[in-house]
């Protein structure tokens, strides 16, 4: 085995039971012997070279392009046991690690650098993939975002719809008809709740053509296009005022440079009454890079924020932190479910597109789970105002809400249940 992938080896694997078959056919044991018997085999010197040199990026390369294969458990078995030992840190301390982190942190800024034109160009490498792809794992009615889990056992469209009632209810539809933006509005699935449940005109704004399209006649569909807009537009060129903003899974493409831009951009589009809640991946340690193989492959310009960076942001931009909820685990749960459902249905992702594309979706699916249940990746839900009696005096207004919205949900659900339809799934359809 290489001898700098083995001293690396030595230093992460403390425990778990995994076999490693070398290119030259070699085989060596890590960890202590516990849990499930798992077993990688590198196929090429190539492969198993880049590995020792850069695993953060080169090992999802690797089983990307066939350069190494699972041979016992599944590509989530053996990143989860990674990721679990890789919470000590002691890897990451190797010379090489951080002298690699830090080449990268001098190059960051040149990759996030998301000006209207590149920001565009980076969601469509994402998001403008065929439906039917997201359609094998996402809920009925897309939501391509942290879930919100009430009750353990709660399905993916439960927990889904869930988080759009929770995210509803803080940011306090008092009266019908307030105006409404949402940025990176994705499908559509959180105007068209706002527009439906609480009768808001929303303007929902996205960079991808798919979404677009498919938001508009899902609207057309509802009877809700009257209230619910959706257009191409970059947050920087949104004109108006609103009473209430809300951003779901999109700060995650805005990039470090930007964030004064956006939030003051945020705060001029507010009403000085209104309401923002902003819902973004972000990470609980000191500021860090973004994994190698999703900025790459996955979420190009992508960048998880600490609380930190966006607290010193908003402040510069005049807004007032009123509420911050963090959600730890839900997102691994949520990740959980899609990995699932993308296994169930690998045969029709492969149709779609092909081994490497399948290999290359598992690795980020599992990846991406590990990352929320053994390092340091959350949801942030930030509730921003611009006066400071915007809203109700203490937090009762927000469990209230969601407790009406609960009970209009289930209403709705228990219709379409004797029409033999999940109201989600009407609402996708």
């Amino acid at each position: 085995m290489n001898r700098i992938l083995s001293v690396f080896l030595s230093h992460l694997f403390k425990t778990g039971n995994l076999t490693i078959t070398d290119a030259s056919g070699g085989v060596t044991q890590w960890g202590d012997g516990t849990g499930e018997k798992l077993h990688i085999r590198f196929n090429t010197k190539a492969a198993e070279r880049a590995v020792a040199l850069h695993p953060s990026l080169k090992f999802g390369e690797a089983y990307m392009d066939g350069g190494l294969d699972v041979v016992s458990g599944s590509i989530y078995d053996v990143l989860a046991l990674i990721f679990a030992n890789a919470d000590r840190g002691d890897a990451a301390r190797e010379p090489w690690m951080r002298a690699i982190a830090r080449m990268r942190l001098l190059y960051r800024r040149y990759i996030q650098n998301n000006t209207p034109r590149r920001a565009r160009a980076n969601v469509q490498h994402h998001y403008d993939l065929s439906g039917a792809l997201y359609d094998l794992f996402l809920d009925a009615d897309r939501q391509y975002s942290c879930a919100y889990f009430e009750r353990t056992g709660a399905s993916l469209e439960e927990a889904q719809l869930a988080k759009k009632r929770h995210i509803a209810a803080k940011l306090n539809f008092d009266r019908p008809g307030l105006r409404a933006l949402d940025i990176g509005c994705g499908w559509g699935g959180m105007g068209l709740y706002l527009a439906g449940q609480l009768q808001a005109e929303v303007t929902g704004i996205t960079l991808s053509d798919e979404q677009l399209a498919v938001a508009r006649k899902r609207a057309e569909d509802a009877g809700l296009a009257d209230r619910a807009k959706f257009r191409i537009e970059d947050y920087r060129d949104v004109k108006g005022q609103f009473d209430r903003i809300v951003s779901v899974g999109m700060f995650e493409h805005v990039g470090v440079d930007f964030y004064e831009a956006y939030f003051s951009r945020c705060a001029e589009l507010l009403e000085a009454d209104g309401v923002m809640l902003l819902h973004t991946i972000g990470r609980f340690e000191e500021p860090t890079n973004t994994n190698s193989f999703i900025a790459k492959y996955i979420f190009p310009g992508g960048y998880i924020p600490s609380l930190s960076q966006m607290t010193t942001a908003i402040e510069r931009a005049g807004l007032i932190v009123t509420d911050v909820e963090v959600l730890r685990l839900h997102y691994a749960e949520t990740l959980r479910h899609w990995r699932e459902r993308f296994a169930a249905r690998r045969d029709e992702a492969k149709a779609l597109y092909d081994e490497r594309f399948c290999r290359m979706w598992e690795f980020y699916l599992a990846a991406s789970e590990g990352s929320f249940r053994w390092q340091d990746l959350v949801v942030f839900q930030v509730q921003l105002t611009k006066s400071r009696d915007a809203l109700p005096l203490t937090r009762d207004y927000m469990f209230e809400a969601e407790a009406r919205l609960r009970q209009s949900d289930d209403a709705n659900a228990a219709a379409a249940s004797r029409e033999g339809a999940w109201p989600e799934r009407c609402a996708a359809e």
